[in-house]
């Protein structure tokens, strides 16, 4: 897929998700570690929004699954408060993430 490709399917899901148009600002390479050990890295791609009530930025990026089905997952956050930037964005989706594995009591 190329770049321009990327972005548009990172519009779609801001669109979809968020209910606003989003224009692409920049690319933000990430490096997140935790106690030694890289737990992500790659880049997040920054958007402006437009029509959003509340958030006039927000947070994009995709991994690569092992589901033949869906090959994708995306990642969306808002910059709304604490999230103050790319980084703080991947830290917010690492801690969601892992609360979603953690059993139910």
């Amino acid at each position: 897929m190329t770049m321009g490709g990327y972005i548009q399917e990172l519009q779609d899901v801001i669109r979809r998700l968020h209910g606003a148009e989003a224009t692409h600002v920049e690319s933000v390479p990430v490096k997140e570690t935790f106690k030694g050990q890289t737990v992500w890295e790659g880049i997040v791609e920054v958007f402006e929004l437009t029509g959003h009530a509340t958030a006039h930025r927000a947070y994009a990026w995709a991994n690569g699954t092992n589901d033949p089905e869906h090959p994708r997952h995306h990642v969306t956050v808002l910059h709304l408060h604490p999230i103050k930037s790319a980084q703080d964005a991947v830290r917010a989706a690492i801690v969601q993430e892992f609360r979603s594995l953690e059993p139910a009591e």
